[in-house]
């Protein structure tokens, strides 16, 4: 059974349009996740990339344009300035840890529903009234994170160590053994290597 580690920050717009796309390639070829909140801003100067606010304009611009390109073509709406863009990732991150480690809850549509929150909703997801109520309305018990806070800060860090050894620069990305995905547009071609085809 083939294994997918996906690592991911809550705040990325390319999560976002990812939606729950991944888990339904996961389902189609039996393959399991482990979702992997980090934090970019730590990951990108280590791996040779940049947050938003130090690359050139046209990098940006580029951004832009392909995120409305691409939200049109997958039906989603985008907000290409959101009113909590950046804000800190670290409450939401722990909350899916949490959900992770407790289980039982629909912890795809949490990851999804904290990026949708930025990118659509116009919602500040370090807020703790976001985060319980979009854990409560995942099937988890709102106060999970803070119970198992110091787990979930050691899980986050830890989780940026290991992107970093593993060659992972950026997300969404998902890693099946030593085949790396870089991007929410890589998400057919791991569907086709999962299924042989690459």
């Amino acid at each position: 059974m083939a294994h997918i580690d996906y690592f991911l920050t809550t705040l990325s717009p390319f999560v976002y349009l990812a939606g729950q796309r991944l888990e339904a390639i996961a389902a189609r070829h039996g393959a399991t996740i482990t979702y992997k909140p980090l934090d970019t801003s730590a990951l990108f100067p280590r791996t040779g990339g940049k947050v938003r606010a130090e690359r050139h304009p046209s990098r940006n611009a580029y951004r832009d344009q392909d995120l409305r390109r691409q939200a049109k073509k997958l039906g989603v709406p985008v907000n290409l300035q959101p009113m909590f863009f950046p804000t800190n990732p670290a409450p939401s991150a722990y909350a899916v840890i949490a959900a992770q480690k407790v289980g039982g809850g629909d912890l795809a549509g949490l990851v999804a529903g904290f990026a949708r929150a930025v990118w659509a909703e116009e919602k500040d997801i370090a807020e703790d009234e976001v985060v319980r109520a979009l854990l409560v309305s995942h099937g988890y018990d709102p106060a999970i994170a803070d119970r198992h806070m110091l787990m979930a800060a050691e899980t986050y860090a830890g989780n940026l160590e290991e992107a970093v050894s593993r060659g992972v620069f950026g997300a969404p990305f998902y890693v099946v053994g030593d085949e790396l995905f870089w991007g929410q547009d890589r998400l057919e071609d791991l569907d086709l290597f999962l299924g042989g085809m690459l």
